[in-house]
């Protein structure tokens, strides 16, 4: 688990599935924390990723940038990344940028 002053991010291993989920704000001060959890969780292993954001009540454009880091790492892995749960208003940030079309969302962990 990864701590940053207002961001806290657990990375397991579940069933067939890579889980990373930040608790917190991501913005230009916690995205770093983010970037390196990620970078650390995707250096190995080939399971599908998913990003739990149901804890995540506000992301900035940093925040959109090292997700679409980690797609597009995801990418050249070819492993999947799915983006569940996000909170209404970081699920609007996807869909006001267009990224609702380049991600996969889901709206719940099941």
């Amino acid at each position: 688990m990864a701590t940053d002053k207002s961001l806290t991010i657990d990375c397991a291993t579940e069933g067939d599935v890579l889980r990373v989920t930040p608790r917190g704000e991501i913005d230009l001060s916690t995205s770093p924390s983010l970037r390196r959890s990620l970078q650390a969780a995707l250096a190995e292993g080939t399971l599908p990723v998913e990003i739990v954001l149901s804890e995540v009540p506000y992301m900035d454009s940093s925040g959109v940038a090292t997700l679409v880091e980690a797609l597009q790492t995801c990418r050249r892995q070819q492993r999947t990344l799915t983006l569940v749960s996000p909170s209404h208003r970081v699920a609007s940030i996807f869909k006001i940028s267009k990224l609702d079309t380049v991600f996969t969302i889901r709206d719940s962990d099941a």
